[in-house]
This record gives C-alpha cells, structure tokens and sequence, in this order.
C-alpha cells in the first residue's frame, strides 16, 4: 500500500460526530414530532440556505479529517516488504490542493498579481535596481504579462462563471424534476420555483447555490495560474490557509460545545430536582466558575497541558499529531470551563417541570428519581440543550481567534482563522499594508459565524415552545399551498 492512514484525536471526534448526526437524522425520521419540528427549520428560508452554507463548512472538514502518511520510495539495501512512510502527514484537503500548496513563492505577493509585493534588488545591464520581482508560479504562464495579464484574468473569470452558471442551471432544473409530480410536470414546477409557490423556499436556496457557483467557478479558473487571495510571508496560498482553517473552527466550535453538555445537563438536572444541599453546591459551583476571568484560566490549563506535551515528545510519530493533540485538549478545556450558563438554565427549567403533574404522579407511583430524571426531565430540557448548543458553536468560533490572538490558542503550526488574524496585525502595521490574509481571514470566518448565527434563530423559533407561531413570510406560503 502506497500511504497509511492516520487517525488523529479530533478526527475520531468528528466522524464519531457525524455518526451521532447520522443516527439522529434516523431518529427523526422515525418521529413524526421531530419530523415536523425540523420541518418548519426547512421552511424557514434563512435557515434553510445557512444549512447549505454549513454543509460546504462541513465537506471542506470532512476533507480534511481523513489524513494519511505516503510511503517513501525503496532505499538502496532496504530490505524487501519493509516500507517507510514520509514524516508528513496530508489529508485528502491536501490532495485536492496539491497544486496550490506546491505553488509556493518567496514572500507576499497581492491577489491575481504576477508581480512580488516587495521590491528586490537584481542586476540589469550592469547596473543593481530595485524592482518587483516576477512570481515563480503566479501568472507565470504569461510570455508578456504586462500587456496580457489583464486579459488573460477578465478570459479566465468569464469562462468560470460561465461554467458555475450552468452548474446552477443544471441545479435548478434538477431541482424542477425532482418536484415535477407536486406540480403538475417539470416546466410547471420551475415556474412555482421562480414564482416562490412551493412548500420549501427553493427559490432561494437555488440563487445561494448561483452565487455559490458562480464564484467557485470564477474561483476554480484562476487558482490554478494564480493566487487567488495572494500569498502570505512565507509565501503560502493564502485561499488554502482559509480553507484549511475551516476545520479548526470546525473542530473547537463543536467539540467544545459537546464537551459542556455531560457537566452541564447532570448537574443542571441534579440540582433542579433535588434542590437543597445540592441545589446550593451546584450553584457554588458554577458561580465560583463564572467569577473567575476566563481568558486566564483557560490560558493557565492550556499552559499545563503544553508543558505535559512538551515534556513527551515520545508520544508522538509527527508534529501534526502533536499539534493536533493540543487542539483536542483546548476543546476539552473550553468544555469544561463553559458549562455554566446551560447549567443554570437545564437547573431553572428542572425546577419548573418538577412541579408538573406528569412529574408528581411519576413520584407517586413509587418511580426512582433515576428513571424520572431521564425518562420525564431529560426529554423535556432537550430542546434548550439543542438551542443553546447551536448559538455557543458560533460563540466558540470567535473565542478560538481571540485565544489565538494572544497566543494560548492552537499551535502555530495549524491553520486557524486567529493564527491568521494574529500574524495580520503585524502586516496590517507595515508599509505598504498587506491586506489580503486578513480579509480573506475575515471573510470566511464572518460566513461561517453568520450561517451559524441565522441557522441557530431558525433552530430556536422551531424549537421553542414559547414560539410556535411561524414569521409572516412563512404563513403566506402556507396560505398559497393549502397542502402543508
């Protein structure tokens, strides 16, 4: 075999992960009430194109969650069947960027451009000028660049544009097929479509999926000759850098979230139920963690954990293990340290169900607290469980940039959008300012926070007992197919 997988800490958290999404994706469709709880998630149009948008986030972390070792070539007197494999560790991400990851230049250069950023010394008729340097791999197809380049960018746009609109029309009408017996044929079901009379806001979902390809197209075209979003210092693609960071956010927005909910639903529950002594010790608890500042104390538990690393470096084959073990034990941190506001509220609203009825007869029948703690409150607090779990995802992805901005965050040596936004401060100081790698930083880190952000309202306003009532938008589509 010519590679041997790697399976890293966080990466057995996310597809353990995805395998808990699978089996919940069957629950509800084996549950006619989550089914239709869901359902209104679906029809909220919001929520439903953020869901899309998350979907990219997650195949992009997906990618880059299976990783792998390649097998070196045969050494002169290695002995037969014996394989060594390469120190560096890729992910299939890696593989499908291979050629913007090997199209690394000596120092910055700006998005699109042929040109250094920086001028440099060369030697001209005899003479040392300054001037900028012509990139290795950026536009370096181009024999004239100077009269090429501007036309040779606008061609290569187009065409991908080009090439993204059809995808979105082969999506829209794929889309119409799909629907064809709900409407009456496939030409009628793309009127409803472009008309907005159908059960699902499909209208909208397919122009995000437009403006998706479009850009991805015009995207693809030019990655391949140029860099797209310029380099950074060591002359790395900055787009990769972005993308590679998506599965760091990822990572701590998730597992960070997962972490809290053990400690946070026992002791929420615990204390809501048994109320006295523990009641009292549960509130200790999360009031003496609320009061303590919580930069510094996850900066002092990364601390320790970064000396215990430091001081085995025999546990581990390659620096990505290594790094990667640091950012599975700053998920466990930033879980344990942040389970106190879903505590207080699983505590507040198991102090409000124990009073029911259903509560008080399962107490009189003789039921152990046991059982009516998971079979009556648990069922009962999921859905606040669920909603503040998907409000704190986007909440930890902010506070990984702000960690790693003053530098007790991931490792150095892993892509995050706040390792970028750390080294961005220093380019954003110089003359001229480097721009890109902020921007870029910015750019895909606003996206990811903001489809979480409208995901979770719509989350929250299906989910919600308080609100049942749909928004307006969605009641007129219900008004024009009396079918829902």
């Amino acid at each position: 075999m010519g590679f041997k997988f790697v399976l890293l800490w966080t990466d057995a958290a996310m597809w353990v992960l995805v395998l808990a999404l699978l089996a919940y994706g069957a629950r509800i469709a084996r549950h006619p009430t989550l089914r239709a709880t869901w359902a209104k998630v679906a029809r909220d149009p919001a929520a439903l194109c953020s869901a899309v948008v998350l979907l990219l986030f997650i195949g992009v972390t997906g990618l880059d969650s299976v990783h792998f070792r390649r097998a070196l070539p045969p050494a002169p007197g290695q002995a037969a069947g014996q394989v060594f494999y390469d120190t560096r560790t890729e992910s299939l991400l890696d593989a499908v960027l291979a050629r913007q990851i090997s199209m690394r230049e000596s120092s910055y250069s700006a998005p699109l451009a042929y040109q250094g950023f920086t001028t440099q010394p060369t030697e001209r008729d005899g003479a040392i000028v300054r001037e900028l340097p012509r990139l290795q791999f950026g536009g370096a197809h181009l024999a004239q660049p100077q009269h090429e380049w501007r036309a040779d960018v606008l061609e290569r746009a187009l065409r991908g544009a080009a090439g993204g609109l059809m995808a979105a029309l082969a999506l829209g009408l794929a889309a119409a097929f799909v629907l064809r017996r709900d409407h009456g044929g496939t030409w009628a079901a793309w009127r409803d479509i472009v008309a907005d009379r159908t059960r699902l806001p499909v209208r909208a979902v397919l122009l995000l999926l437009a403006v998706l390809c479009v850009s991805g197209g015009m995207v693809s075209a030019l990655m391949g000759h140029y860099h797209v979003f310029g380099t950074d210092r060591t002359g790395n693609d900055v787009l990769v850098l972005a993308l590679k960071s998506v599965r760091t956010a990822f990572v701590i927005g998730s597992l960070s979230t997962l972490a809290t909910l053990p400690i946070a639903i026992t002791l929420g529950i615990l204390a809501g139920y048994f109320r006295g002594w523990v009641d009292e010790l549960v509130q200790y608890l999360y009031t003496t963690l609320s009061s303590v500042p919580s930069v510094l104390l996850i900066a002092a538990c990364v601390l320790m954990v970064q000396v215990g690393i430091d001081k085995h470096p025999e546990w581990f084959e390659t620096g990505v293990e290594r790094s990667d073990l640091k950012v599975f034990m700053l998920c466990a941190i930033l879980g344990m340290t942040g389970w106190s506001t879903l505590c207080r509220l699983v505590r507040a609203e198991t102090l409000k169900l124990r009073e029911l009825d259903f509560v008080q007869a399962a107490t009189a029948f003789g039921v152990s607290p046991a059982r009516i703690m998971a079979r009556h409150i648990l069922p009962n607090v999921v859905h606040l469980v669920l909603i503040t779990t998907v409000l704190n995802f986007s909440d930890l992805i902010l506070y990984e940039a702000v960690l790693t901005y003053v530098g007790v965050g991931v490792d150095p040596s892993t892509s995050s959008f706040g390792g970028m936004i750390n080294l961005a401060r220093y380019e954003m100081s110089r003359d001229p300012v480097v721009w890109w790698s902020f921007v870029a930083a910015f750019g895909f880190m606003v996206a990811l926070v903001l489809a979480a952000n409208l995901f979770a309202d719509g989350v929250r306003d299906a989910f919600d007992p308080r609100s049942r009532a749909l928004r307006p938008r969605l009641s007129l589509r219900r008004a024009d197919n009396p079918s829902e």
